[in-house]
């Protein structure tokens, strides 16, 4: 009894765990590139239940019942990188891929740099002159003269971009758009400000849209279903977890009692 009690509070954890899972997709379902996380669940080594109440020659033989599972748990969190819709917008310094890639950003705190990788291109001009994203991290781009990856310097130029990513600014095409992408999408982890880490990046050939963006790829309607479902569970390994409470006071308050 005391074993399924264990069952029980493992589901009430498992669930409590997809329930975050779903709420941040929804709490994201506005944000640009934002890719929806699915939680994956496996249950705990099964424990051979047995006895040894079958006798042969004199010794007792175990005999086996069956198995029992000691409940679930949570696996990993994967990521759904299927790209989102494509909306116009109009601004000069919002971009979208179409394909597979991420923009390269990066964020420097005056000492060390970091070079992060993200499907979100809101970017603006900063007070600098540079392009930058809504957290102030640099957009990087291949320098065509030292062919290095460097900083965009817009200034007070006009900003327009092919669908390579070759950026001309005010006559100046210096700069080609840095994009990459990865082989293995299982090894990229999310940091924060929508932005991802990871090793192996490798250059990207993906069509660019100049004046738009990727929208999330959060479905809301299966979300909310999904929520549903996880409370509806939750309710159940709840009511399990109180009757097996109550039983358990019952063996011990009136069951135990000598009269």
């Amino acid at each position: 009894m005391i074993r399924a009690l264990y069952t029980s509070i493992s589901g009430l954890i498992t669930q409590e765990a997809k329930q975050k899972t779903i709420t941040n997709n929804i709490a994201n379902a506005n944000t640009i590139g934002f890719k929806e996380d699915n939680l994956s669940i496996k249950k705990f080594d099964d424990v051979l239940i047995q006895n040894y109440d079958k006798m042969v020659g004199g010794k007792n033989v175990r005999n086996v019942i069956g198995s029992l599972s000691l409940g679930s748990k949570v696996d990993e969190t994967n990521t759904d990188f299927t790209p989102g819709m494509i909306q116009d917008t109009g601004k000069i310094t919002d971009f979208a891929l179409e394909d597979r890639g991420f923009f390269v950003v990066r964020y420097t705190d005056g000492v060390t740099q970091r070079d992060l990788y993200t499907r979100d291109g809101h970017f603006h001009v900063n007070g600098e002159g540079y392009l930058v994203n809504d957290s102030g991290a640099y957009v990087l781009a291949q320098n065509k003269t030292t062919n290095n990856l460097d900083r965009i310097y817009v200034g007070r130029g006009e900003i327009t971009c092919d669908p390579s990513g070759n950026l001309d600014i005010s006559g100046n095409n210096a700069y080609r758009l840095a994009i990459v992408d990865f082989n293995n999408y299982a090894a990229l982890e999310k940091v924060g400000n929508n932005c991802y880490t990871a090793p192996g990046a490798v250059a990207a050939n993906t069509t660019v849209r100049q004046n738009s963006l990727e929208k999330s790829n959060v479905n809301v309607i299966n979300e909310m279903v999904n929520m549903i479902t996880v409370m509806r569970t939750f309710e159940t390994n709840q009511k399990v977890v109180q009757s097996i409470d109550e039983t358990l006071g019952k063996a011990v308050n009136e069951i135990g009692t000598i009269r």
